[in-house]
């Protein structure tokens, strides 16, 4: 029954998705919200949930390079591990320094670490993308998100 590697990946993923569920029913309410703080995160474990069923239930079509050693290129597991990296450095400089500092720069050297060369498009969305999701966020749907050092 758990011989497809999916099938692992998705029994995985529904326990992470239920005790990520499960802590984000602990969040506070806040009363003076239109939106509350809890809304996403309910909205993204259930949406894992449903998409590690559909993984579960999709057929395998390769079994034959399942069976092989995945061999992984040394580039390849670099790349992963740079973003890795970039991910848990963003986490950790969100609240200091800010959501809009911090993405601006999350997304441009993530882009050109994965070998985006188109520096003005890297540019323009870089920026662009975390101003108009502190916009909304802030100001649209009343979720404060860390203005860091910027005097917003």
């Amino acid at each position: 029954m758990l011989r497809s590697s999916n099938r692992k990946i998705s029994l995985i993923l529904i326990a992470l998705a239920i005790g990520y569920l499960i802590l984000s029913y602990q969040l506070p309410p806040y009363p003076f919200v239109p939106v509350d703080s809890d809304l996403m995160p309910k909205a993204l474990g259930y949406l894992l949930i449903i998409l590690s069923i559909v993984l579960f239930f999709s057929g395998n079509n390769d079994a034959e390079k399942e069976t092989k050693v995945d061999s992984r290129s040394a580039s390849e597991m670099f790349l992963l591990l740079m973003v890795t990296a970039l991910v848990i450095l963003y986490i950790s400089l969100l609240e200091i320094i800010g959501f809009v500092i911090t993405t601006v720069f999350f997304i441009f050297i993530c882009s050109l670490v994965l070998g985006y060369k188109n520096y003005k498009v890297n540019i323009t969305v870089s920026i662009l993308f975390p101003v108009v999701l502190f916009y909304i966020f802030n100001y649209l749907l009343q979720i404060r998100l860390p203005s860091g050092i910027l005097p917003i």
